[in-house]
C-alpha cells in the first residue's frame, strides 16, 4: 500500500500544477474495433506518433512514476520550440522483460501527441532522455480492468489477456513483430478514485486473421 500511496502523490502533484489549459482534452490515438469478445476486443489502431520516456527502473510503478514525471516536463514546454503541449490519454507503459540490467524488465512510458503535432513533434530538450516513437497502423488486443495499476496486478491482467486470446480465432496471431511483451494503458487522473479505466494491450496481427491494417 505504501508503494501505490506514493505512485499517486507523484502524480497528482504535477497533474494539479498543470494550467486549466493543459490538463487535456480527452484526446485518444483513433481506432476502430475489429473483433469483440465478453472479456477483451480487437482494435486496428491508425499511424501514430507517441513521446516514449525509457527506463531501466526495478518496478512497473516507479518506472510510470518516473517516466511520466519526464514527460510531464516536455508537456510544459521543456522542448526547443518551448511548445506547451495538452495532455491527452493514454499513459502508456510498455513492459519489456529482460530487456534491463541483469535482465530484469526494461519500461519505456509514453504519451500520445495530440494531433497538432503528429506531423512534427517538438524535440524534447536532451537531458530528459525522451524520443517520438512512430507506430504503423496495426491491430492490438485489449482488456480492460478498473482499480489503479499496479505491480502486483498487471502481469495477472496480461496473462488474463493471453489465455483468452489462446482461446480464441487470434490464438496464432500474438507473433506480431513487438519490442514490448505487453503495455498497461491508463486513462484516468489519480483524483479519480472509483470507476477508474486501464487496460492491457498486446500487438497482434491482423492478416493471420485476415484483417488489414491500414
Amino acid at each position: 500500500m505504501a508503494g501505490l500511496a506514493h505512485l499517486v502523490l507523484a502524480l497528482l502533484l504535477p497533474l494539479a500544477l498543470l494550467p486549466p489549459a493543459a490538463r487535456g482534452t480527452g484526446e485518444t490515438p483513433q481506432y476502430t474495433t475489429v473483433h469483440a469478445e465478453s472479456d477483451f476486443e480487437v482494435r486496428r489502431y491508425r499511424d501514430t506518433v507517441w513521446m516514449s520516456a525509457p527506463s531501466d527502473d526495478i518496478s512497473f510503478h516507479v518506472a510510470t512514476k518516473l517516466g511520466f514525471h519526464r514527460l510531464f516536463q516536455y508537456l510544459m514546454g521543456a522542448n526547443l520550440n518551448s511548445s506547451r503541449i495538452r495532455m491527452t490519454t493514454p499513459i502508456l507503459t510498455s513492459i519489456v522483460p529482460g530487456a534491463g540490467p541483469l535482465h530484469s524488465s526494461a519500461y519505456f512510458v509514453r504519451l500520445y501527441l495530440p494531433a497538432k503535432f503528429q506531423a512534427s513533434p517538438p524535440v524534447p530538450l536532451p537531458e530528459l532522455n525522451l524520443h517520438p516513437d512512430w507506430w504503423p497502423s496495426h491491430c492490438i488486443a485489449v482488456r480492460s480492468f478498473s482499480g489503479y495499476a499496479r505491480d502486483n496486478n498487471v502481469v495477472e491482467e496480461a496473462e488474463k489477456l493471453a489465455l483468452s486470446l489462446s482461446r480464441s480465432p487470434w490464438a496464432n496471431s500474438t507473433n506480431y513483430p513487438s519490442k514490448s511483451a505487453y503495455s498497461i494503458a491508463q486513462y484516468n487522473n489519480p483524483f479519480r478514485i472509483i470507476g477508474r479505466l486501464n487496460e492491457v494491450w498486446f500487438d497482434v496481427d491482423c492478416k493471420s486473421t485476415g484483417v488489414e491494417a491500414y
